[in-house]
């Protein structure tokens, strides 16, 4: 849900979008109200509990008045409260919302002295907003998990502990829930709610996490008729052994190993009801522990047969163990290269391996088409085919959120446009190498913030993937008509050529969009402010700590980076306020239709209509093609 509201004489706007989890307000005023502006101070109630407003919480405070935010008040960590020490930015999100729940909010300016704040009423913005529900039985359910093991909320909660194997195998212990975040509990019912008599067919990559295999297991005993094509891995054979999920039962199969790629990477489950497809549970998420528990993922379920029975044709060809080829033959004969513009308000799923990594260039086609923003996951590193389309000058800003800091090369070319910005995984205090799947930390020394913040520990020390593993992108989020692409394919050639794979494009669903973006704009922001205290202290700076800034104006006052020209703060708060020019779709509707080609054999370079193809533009490679021209919406400053 998202909604603008401003205060009663008009000089404040809150633009607030709700997703699941998490309510993400963008605030903007005249630079008039900016002189001896302290920040804002939020206060949350559930709608139609006013008395029960309370203000909500600051992780910065006044030197003034707290010299020590460490010390501990009663022994315990102190609390400090927006109203006294408010929060200095214009954008802000409450992540501790609850699914399909009311909240009242009320943002005030705050003026005077720190110890002796002052509201200013006339400024003071009300509004209702109502969070998603996590799912909802005519379209999408999607559940992200914590994503954020190493934090200040995990050492604050759980004392920087590192949980036991036994206790991420229990929802039942307080941590396990909390870094799930409902994502385990959603899969658990997706599975536990069928019926005898009714059936499932999975198709999983990693599967090992206990609680999955056995509610499987109790499905098989209660008669449901549940068929498993799986990675035929020793680790996968080993937790369906221990499981006891049989090969066969009353002469039926149930195990269906796929044996020939290097990486069935599927991990999507379908639910039959009356013997035909009626909703399908897909995403990021493998069923391991770290896979529902670690890294950050998604949880997605599809409630909608035309897209369960796309599924259920791909998982009976996935079941037969096919051949690359006749694996490529199926996936795009199912799922044929999709059209430029999808249809208004609708679901295109998209399977792999595929005779041509074609998808690429329509990724990238839409990146072109943006009008108005683009947040683009990136584990395994940005494909050189969409560097390009990502790091062309535009007038908007675009986030990517990675792993690992990209390789020197990679990260001159993606921000050779300054309106690019990048976030990857980190632990606060901390460098890493990666090498052979082993994360090896190294603490850097004298780091300033350990005064002010808890020590952060990231318990998971080997594997691939240790914070970004979600696959997804968006393109105009904020608009009314954006595009979701999200699923378990990384955006690279080994992911469209080799592995199976499964892809959603959805357009028109703002809700989704809501949510999606509200979980982006979470991980992204912890990230990025570990990236840039990480590197400020690494080269011998002081990165911002913990205390508010306590001057009333000037080039140091808080306010100036987000009224700037040009600046990242200002382009960040503009994009909320800003109507865009044009949307991908109009860009996107404006292209050649002879892109589209069968089973995927489009060109590498783009053409539109009325545009001229000339031999010299057909060798254009896609990091060099032009943009058509776009109205300006702000003038290029030098912040």
């Amino acid at each position: 849900m998202r909604m603008t509201k401003k205060s009663a004489n008009g000089e404040f706007s809150v633009r607030a979008v709700a997703g699941t989890h998490t309510v993400l307000m963008a605030t903007t005023c005249p630079e008039a109200r900016l002189n001896g502006f302290r920040g804002f101070a939020f206060w949350r109630s559930v709608a139609g509990h006013t008395g029960d407003a309370r203000p909500l919480r600051s992780l910065k405070v006044f030197k003034s008045v707290v010299p020590n935010p460490k010390k501990l008040v009663n022994g315990k960590p102190p609390v400090f409260r927006t109203d006294e020490h408010p929060v200095q930015s214009f954008l802000w999100s409450d992540y501790t919302a609850e699914p399909a729940t009311a909240y009242t909010f009320k943002i005030v300016p705050m003026y005077g002295q720190p110890g002796a704040l002052e509201p200013w009423q006339p400024g003071a913005i009300e509004f209702t907003i109502t969070t998603e529900a996590d799912d909802d039985p005519q379209g999408h359910g999607i559940w992200f998990n914590r994503g954020a093991i190493a934090s200040q909320a995990f050492a604050r909660e759980f004392g920087n502990i590192t949980p036991s194997a036994q206790q991420l195998d229990d929802l039942n212990q307080p941590v396990t829930r909390w870094l799930s975040r409902g994502l385990v509990e959603a899969c658990l019912r997706f599975i536990d709610d069928v019926p005898a008599g009714e059936g499932l067919r999975a198709c999983v990559y990693e599967f090992t996490y206990k609680p999955v295999l056995n509610a499987l297991k109790a499905a098989l005993d209660r008669g449901v008729d549940v068929r498993i094509s799986y990675h035929a891995t020793p680790a996968n054979e080993k937790a369906v052994k221990a499981a006891a999920l049989p090969a066969k039962i009353a002469g039926r199969k149930v195990l269906f190993p796929r044996t020939v790629p290097k990486i069935p990477h599927n991990k999507f489950i379908v639910r039959l009801t009356g013997g035909a497809p009626t909703s399908v549970w897909t995403g990021s998420t493998n069923l391991t522990p770290s896979g529902f528990l670690g890294q950050s993922n998604v949880g997605h379920r599809v409630n909608d047969p035309n897209t369960a029975a796309a599924y259920l044709r791909y998982w009976q060809a996935i079941a037969k163990d096919p051949s690359l080829d006749d694996a490529r033959k199926a996936s795009t004969r199912m799922t044929p290269h999709p059209a430029e513009l999808p249809a208004a308000k609708s679901i295109t799923p998209v399977f792999s391996p595929r005779h041509r990594a074609a998808m690429l260039t329509w990724y990238g086609n839409r990146m072109e088409d943006a009008a108005d923003a683009i947040m683009f996951t990136a584990a395994f590193g940005v494909n050189k085919n969409l560097v390009g389309p990502l790091a062309a000058d535009r007038d908007f800003l675009r986030f990517v959120m990675m792993e690992k800091r990209p390789t020197k090369e990679a990260e001159r070319a993606l921000r050779a446009d300054r309106d690019l910005i990048i976030a990857y995984g980190a632990v606060l205090g901390e460098i890493a190498t990666f090498k052979d799947g082993k994360r090896t930390p190294q603490r850097i020394k004298q780091f300033g913030l350990d005064t002010w913040f808890l020590g952060e520990e990231h318990f998971r020390k080997a594997g691939n993937v240790f914070f970004v593993h979600t696959k997804f992108l968006l393109v105009d989020p904020l608009s009314d008509d954006p595009l979701v692409c999200t699923g378990s394919a990384n955006f690279s050639d080994g992911s469209l050529l080799q592995n199976d794979e499964n892809m959603l494009l959805i357009r028109g669903d703002t809700r989704v969009a809501d949510i999606y973006m509200t979980e982006f704009d979470r991980l992204f922001r912890h990230f990025y402010f570990r990236n840039v205290a990480n590197e400020i202290e690494l080269k011998g700076g002081d990165a911002e700590g913990a205390f508010l800034d306590e001057t009333d104006s000037g080039p140091t006052h808080w306010t100036t980076a987000y009224f700037r020209p040009g600046a990242f703060k200002t382009r960040r708060r503009e994009m909320f306020f800003l109507p865009a020019p044009a949307t991908w779709a109009d860009r996107a509707a404006a292209r050649d239709p002879d892109e589209t080609r069968k089973d995927g054999d489009t060109p590498s370079g783009s053409r539109r209509k009325g545009v001229k193809k000339t031999p010299a533009a057909k060798k254009t490679p896609a990091s060099k093609k032009t943009l058509a021209p776009r109205k300006p919406r702000r003038s290029k400053g030098n912040g």
